[in-house]
């Protein structure tokens, strides 16, 4: 089994098209206003917006996105003028992570872990 897509609640789905086109996703399917779906610059999965009258309570969904220059992408998304609830910080996990919120409040994790993201130390054989 594969990991296909990810799709994400929006009560604007074109507000959060121009959101996630800043952080560099390739628009590939724009059905306003119920649906988008994107391309990753990286890998065969793809992301998704849908419509939703009323958005879930709690925190919501997390969405992790990996990339190599997170620090470089951060300084970029900054001059774009996104804001970011935590600057990247060296996690105790091994991995390097940036935290924003999309214009729905979905949580977005920019983050960089390479080999530790499936191996860790304290992977389970």
């Amino acid at each position: 089994m594969n990991l296909n897509q990810v799709t994400v609640p929006s009560v604007d789905v074109e507000r959060s098209i121009s959101f996630y086109k800043k952080l560099g996703l390739s628009l590939i399917v724009e059905a306003l206003p119920n649906y988008a779906r994107f391309e990753c610059a990286e890998g065969d999965a793809t992301f998704s917006i849908h419509k939703v009258e009323e958005l879930p309570k709690g925190d919501g969904v997390y969405v992790y996105f990996e990339t190599s220059k997170l620090d470089i992408e951060v300084d970029r998304l900054i001059k774009e003028g996104i804001h970011f609830d935590q600057m990247p910080v060296d996690q105790t996990w091994l991995w390097r992570e940036a935290r924003l919120k999309d214009p729905d409040q979905n949580q977005v994790i920019l983050y960089f872990a390479g080999d530790n993201r499936k191996n860790p130390p304290w992977r389970v054989n």
